[in-house]
């Protein structure tokens, strides 16, 4: 039997590029290849073919192995596989460059930098790299890779869990019973997601439009530097009780987020793909986004992409959105035709596809 096994630096249950590996692993195995995955952290449940990448014999490995390393940071995994001699497909969802991180943390941006010069390091002995985007492949090509393809991050909608959370949605539904209007941001808070945008936006809105407006940022962070500056932000400009950080959510809270938001708004000025916009349109949310790096290639016409982050401009879009009618529900049928582009079963093909060209038959 042919093995691909998938060499993954930090599996997260709850994550996209954790989502996406795990969904890869059950396609290979339906395609009926053997396949493990290889970490170096995990919080998934403990599972046989789940196992830290220390254990993976290369020595006792078939000439019909090969390994699959999942890449968007740098991990010390890398040497390892430098020095397997199997051959390798490199799946690509960006590195977000270091110097977006050099001023709050260091040593993270030491981590990209990292990533960065592996990504280089593997492309001689990688026999195919496959993007997430366009504009993913074009960092392969720079890094020296000959073979590449694009598929889309494997997005499932189902996987964004079931019912919203009773409690939540109450509580939720309670305060946008006084009036006002909720803008969501769903994301790691970090320095390339520029969080810092939306709230001036905010800001703004607040006192062009609408006093009574909430904001809402949802996800973990990865930046306890970044993070406490945003919130003294807020308190500075005296927006404590209109801005919430709700931290790292579970689905069935992120649901109830989702249903209750009015307009989705991403300012984020490095993206190598924005799963998080798939997620509005599947909510049917309406889409403000600024239109850099990975975002327009994602976003397609499913929302209003603006040309800059600038208060004012954001502030307009928003409102239109929010007082017009007909154009929010034409954005967000927008939203949701786009989404069919990203058909699960549609990019399960074009990865198979893919593998089998590569690895032929199980």
């Amino acid at each position: 039997m042919t093995a691909v096994h998938q060499f993954v630096p930090s599996l997260a249950a709850r994550d996209a590029i954790g989502a996406h590996s795990l969904r890869v692993q059950r396609l290979l195995h339906d395609l009926g290849y053997e396949s493990n995955v290889y970490v170096d952290w995990t919080n998934v449940p403990s599972r046989p073919d789940i196992v830290p990448y220390q254990d993976f014999d290369r020595d006792r490995a078939t000439d019909r192995t090969w390994l699959l390393y999942q890449s968007s940071t740098g991990a010390a995994m890398v040497r390892f596989l430098i020095g397997c001699p199997q051959p390798k497909i490199v799946n690509y969802h960006n590195i977000t460059p270091p110097a977006f991180f050099e001023p709050w943390e260091p040593t993270v941006a030491t981590v990209l930098d990292m990533g960065l010069r592996q990504l280089a390091d593997l492309a001689p002995i990688t026999d195919l790299a496959i993007a997430d985007s366009e504009f993913n492949r074009e960092d392969l090509l720079r890094a020296g890779y000959r073979d590449t393809t694009v598929v889309p991050i494997l997005f499932d909608p189902s996987d964004l869990g079931g019912d919203p959370d009773p409690t939540l949605s109450g509580r939720l539904a309670d305060e946008k019973g006084v009036g006002g209007t909720e803008w969501l941001f769903v994301g790691r808070l970090c320095p390339n997601k520029a969080q810092h945008d939306v709230i001036k936006a905010f800001a703004a809105y607040r006192i062009a439009c609408d006093p009574n407006a909430r904001l809402r940022f949802v996800g973990g962070s990865s930046s306890h530097l970044y993070e406490s500056c945003l919130k003294g932000f807020v308190h500075e400009i005296g927006c404590d009780d209109a801005v919430t950080f709700a931290g790292s959510v579970t689905d069935q809270e992120l649901a109830s987020y989702y249903g209750n938001a009015d307009v989705f708004v991403c300012l984020s000025r490095h993206e190598g793909f924005c799963v998080p916009l798939l997620e509005a349109m599947h909510y049917g949310i309406p889409i403000v986004a600024l239109r850099a790096t990975a975002v327009p290639e994602t976003l397609g016409a499913g929302g209003l992409a603006l040309s800059s982050a600038s208060p004012a401009l954001v502030v307009a879009a928003v409102e239109r959105l929010c007082s017009d009618r007909v154009l929010r529900d034409a954005v967000v049928a927008a939203g949701r035709a786009r989404l069919a582009a990203f058909d699960l079963a549609e990019s399960e093909d074009r990865f198979a596809a893919a593998i089998r060209d590569r690895c032929g038959d199980p």
